[in-house]
């Protein structure tokens, strides 16, 4: 990731259950955490990438900027899930030119959409080792359905989206700020409340991406599902460990059974990476999301693939100021990863 030295943008996550923004700014020293804040927002206002809601969540947005001081109205945001396809492919070598001329042509045998709903966007990664003939892609295409939701939704909040990342990109950005990488494949997970987004990085290079449709929202339909109470009552009961409507043992259970079903689907992604890459090993995984927090996920995941787990912290090395609590920013940083990898972006990027 370059950075440059151009007018910065607010990184807003917009997320099914909760709302981050933040902003970073470049000094001498490095870089450094200017504001951070999040807001939930009301359930199924948005639900697996579809804004159901844009009047309700706008005036969420519009609350999280003035409760924040946050000043500046450029943002950069980001999609994800089954309306985004990230891929790496290997094509002939050619010019920059040449490609922007092809790549449409080149990408309708990977996309599973008309190639006329979709918006593309490409990096070259450089050439392939095994044949210097040939190049390696990094293609993007995300439906122009949701982009046009989500451009819609951040200008009825007042505001100028100017950058639309990947999810998974932008975690990658904010993991590479603040941990040394090395030639070795780490994986980055992305829990969310309904989506988790896998991304697994050898060194500065991306090589294997995939959403994954689980996430913390099952936790509380099981929940809801063994009691019947409202999503919100699962929500409180999930997060406090109350005894009064569910005991110990049962929420244990239920908690149990929801990410031993992660762990599991989580380890046949990697399994189908390492059908294609057998000599490859990974070693590490990086956690971040709402389901970094719990720790009996950790736990079986780390027995499950055979890897260290560990949380993610996007504020590692940033120089924060004495006036953000350092205890609420431990506790929030799984969740503020994406929303900071989005603060790092600048007008003038790609």
């Amino acid at each position: 990731m370059i950075f440059r030295k151009s007018p910065g943008l607010v990184g807003l996550d917009i997320g099914s259950s909760a709302l981050k923004a933040g902003e970073i700014t470049a000094t001498k020293k490095g870089f450094a955490l200017k504001n951070f804040g999040m807001i939930s927002i009301a359930q199924g206002a948005i639900e697996e990438g579809n804004i159901n809601d844009p009047e309700n969540v706008a005036d969420s947005i519009r609350q999280l900027f003035k409760a924040n001081n946050i000043k500046e109205k450029d943002v950069a945001i980001s999609i994800g899930g089954y309306s985004v396809i990230v891929k790496k492919i290997d094509l002939q070598t050619v010019t920059e030119e040449q490609l922007q001329k092809t790549i449409h042509l080149e990408a309708e045998q990977y996309i599973p959409f008309d190639i006329s709903e979709v918006n593309i966007d490409y990096q070259i990664l450089g050439e392939r080792e095994a044949d210097s003939n040939q190049m390696s892609v990094m293609l993007v295409a995300a439906k122009k359905e949701m982009i046009n939701e989500y451009i819609n939704l951040v200008q009825i909040a007042g505001l100028n989206p100017c950058i639309i990342d990947v999810d998974a990109f932008a975690l990658q950005n904010i993991f590479e700020v603040n941990y040394d990488l090395f030639d070795e494949n780490v994986v980055l997970i992305d829990i969310g409340a309904n989506k988790t987004s896998l991304n697994i990085l050898k060194g500065y290079s991306s090589v294997f991406m995939r959403d994954v449709s689980l996430g913390c929202s099952q936790i509380n339909q099981k929940i809801i599902s063994l009691i019947d109470c409202s999503f919100i009552e699962a929500e409180q009961l999930k997060l406090s460990k109350q005894t009064d409507k569910i005991s110990p043992d049962d929420l244990k259970q239920t908690v149990s059974s929801v990410v031993s079903e992660w762990s599991i689907e989580i380890r046949r992604a990697l399994d189908f990476y390492y059908s294609a890459n057998p000599d490859e090993q990974i070693k590490s995984i990086v956690l971040s999301g709402g389901g970094a927090h719990i720790k009996e996920f950790r736990q079986l995941l780390a027995a499950e693939t055979s890897s260290k787990v560990e949380t993610i912290n996007p504020f590692k090395k940033l120089d924060v100021s004495a006036r953000f609590d350092p205890s609420y920013l431990a506790q929030i940083a799984p969740q503020a990863a994406i929303c900071m990898g989005l603060a790092l972006r600048r007008v003038a990027d790609k």
